[in-house]
């Protein structure tokens, strides 16, 4: 966690200060910064608190990490320091602390100040706020403050027993800060337990030498059988005991680095960044809804095939009826399934691919009316050429305006499906090839091997193949065409794009005028705005030109039953309840 952890206390000499703090350090070290231990002090210990190891030493002192006193420090002068230690944690010269996360070698480091300049004034600024104006109710307890410039801060205050100080103790802080406000009010429990048990801690160890004191030499009826003094003389000559003096622990500091390292580690690892998908698009509902027909469907012929199917009939044989009795099954988009089962006997592998076997022209107005709603026959010998065409060709249509059949030996009506598959020997009505609403891509065999020379190296190449696009209705190549598809068309003569960034413009364009499809049906449909209103909803949303209006029109057919019911509620509500009125 990208925080500092701070000890502050409040001097009766010099107000505010802080003692020792923690701070997390993600880059390496500055050279030689570990090259020399101190006398007597390079000993390592192997310290393990909540699960989270961490060796820890002493290190030599360095300008960038160690606590010092010289005159390029941030720190306080030596003249604003307590003689008896109150106002300082670590001794002049003491190298600090330094811990090694083994697992994310990332290095928690401890002393007195923190060098950085900025950070210094940032923990300064945090300290006094935190022991001066940002106190909770009866002084003690936690509180959250700060801003964006300089950072955020929970900041939990406590007092400490101490027989010598003014009321019989001291008053002293630990503070958490960061810039992420909602990382850190999110970490307020877990904060807040743990460093009230290292406050608890604190003050039990202080209270118990106060009672020794008090038991020794009682303060209070001395003081009162004590002349009156002024008090600026008595405050002089009562400077602030040190921590560890209060404490009766030598290795105080040692022990509170451990903890504020460990609680920096933990608090980063108990929460962690996820990405979140927001509200499910159209294709999901869609989705989701067919899924939910065809399960009620098979329960359906399930309960029917066991009132009809005779006592001595084995479930075997029930569940191969099923599968064969199962009607209209190829009507169904195949969602995921159409890409693993013919992944290597797919010849199609994009519509970049495509677009290069077709050629610019004839891809264009195949796209053109797979984008309109037009319906699309391929006539094939090759079943897994045709269904590998309507694999790629089906990217450019939300699920909803989606309707395959695969492979037939007869004509469908467009009402059927407006993918369909055909066998060469099928025929075609004649008011179908004349028409406007409809395309015919024939799959002939080449004249010549060398026509169609293998652009991708595919288990199947297309050299073999010869591929003629016809319309009653071919699309002029000056025409504007819809909008969607000079983007796509844009997106695929773009050589800098991936063909997986391909296929992720291809996801934002349709959730684009999806988002167009639902404005223009919550305006036509459910509103029924007059034609001059809804052209003008037409000139905002940019698909103000004819073939804009008619792939919108086309696209309302695939939005989801879920949303479709949800407007019209939220429509109804508002005239019920007056209606109650």
């Amino acid at each position: 966690m990208n925080a500092i952890v701070a000890l502050c206390h409040f001097c009766e000499l010099h107000g505010p200060r802080t003692l020792f703090c923690t701070e997390v350090l993600h880059s390496p070290l500055p050279q030689g910064a570990g090259s020399g231990d101190v006398s007597g002090q390079n000993e390592q210990a192997e310290e393990e608190e909540g699960g989270i190891q961490m060796s820890s030493r002493i290190r030599s002192h360095s300008p960038a990490e160690g606590a010092s006193a010289d005159s390029s420090s941030p720190g306080p002068k030596k003249s604003d320091m307590c003689e008896a230690s109150g106002c300082r944690s670590l001794a002049g010269g003491h190298p600090g602390y330094v811990s090694h996360d083994k697992e994310t070698s990332i290095k928690y480091v401890s002393h007195q100040h923190p060098n950085h300049p900025q950070l210094f004034s940032i923990v300064r600024q945090a300290c006094v706020r935190s022991l001066s104006c940002e106190v909770c109710p009866g002084r003690e307890g936690p509180i959250f403050f700060g801003d964006e410039q300089h950072g955020f801060v929970f900041s939990h205050t406590f007092f400490i027993k101490d027989s010598l100080a003014r009321g019989f103790q001291r008053w002293y802080s630990i503070i958490t800060i960061m810039m992420d406000r909602i990382y850190l009010i999110n970490s307020w429990p877990f904060l807040l337990g743990k460093i009230r048990g290292i406050i608890d801690e604190l003050q039990g160890k202080a209270l118990k030498v106060f009672e020794a004191e008090q038991f020794g030499c009682p303060q209070r009826a001395q003081r009162m059988n004590t002349a009156f003094t002024p008090f600026l003389h008595q405050r002089n000559g009562n400077a602030a005991r040190s921590l560890t003096s209060l404490t009766n622990d030598e290795n105080l500091w040692a022990c509170l680095h451990t903890s504020f390292a460990w609680l920096l580690k933990a608090c980063g690892s108990r929460l962690t960044e996820k990405l979140l998908e927001g509200a499910p698009t159209e294709d999901t509902l869609v989705q989701m809804e067919k899924l939910a027909d065809l399960k009620e469907e098979s329960e359906g012929w399930d309960g029917s095939e066991e009132e009809e199917k005779p006592s001595s009939q084995p479930d075997a044989v029930e569940g191969q009826e099923l599968s064969k009795s199962s009607p209209e099954t190829s009507l169904l988009p195949d969602c995921n399934s159409w890409n693993v089962a013919h992944r290597r006997l797919s010849v199609f592998r994009s519509l970049r691919h495509m677009r290069q076997v077709l050629g610019a022209s004839a891809f264009r107005m195949l796209a053109w009316h797979v984008l309109m709603g037009n319906q699309v026959i391929w006539k094939a010998r090759d079943m897994d050429l045709v269904q590998s065409a309507f694999d790629v060709l089906r990217t450019m249509l939300p699920i909803g305006c989606v309707r395959i059949i695969p492979y037939s030996d007869q004509y469908e009506e467009a009402y059927r499906c407006n993918f369909l598959g055909l066998s060469p020997h099928v025929q075609i009505p004649a008011h179908i090839l004349s028409s406007e609403f409809a395309v015919l891509v024939e799959v002939r065999a080449a004249t010549r091997s060398s026509l169609y020379p293998t652009l991708f190296d595919d288990e199947q190449s297309l050299n073999k193949y010869e591929f003629v696009v016809t319309s009653g209705s071919p699309v002029a190549a000056d025409r504007v065409g819809p909008t969607i598809l000079n983007k796509i068309e844009a997106a695929l003569t773009n050589q800098n794009l991936s063909v997986d960034v391909v296929d992720q413009c291809l996801v934002c364009l349709k959730e684009e005028w999806m988002n167009k499809v639902k404005v223009l049906f919550k305006f036509t449909k459910v509103d029924s705005r007059p034609k001059e209103d809804t052209q003008k909803l037409l000139s905002i949303l940019g698909a103000a030109e004819e073939d804009n209006v008619k792939l919108l029109k086309f696209w309302m057919t695939g939005l989801s039953k879920t949303y479709k019911s949800h407007l019209m509620s939220t429509v109804r509500s508002p005239t019920s309840s007056e209606s109650r009125n």
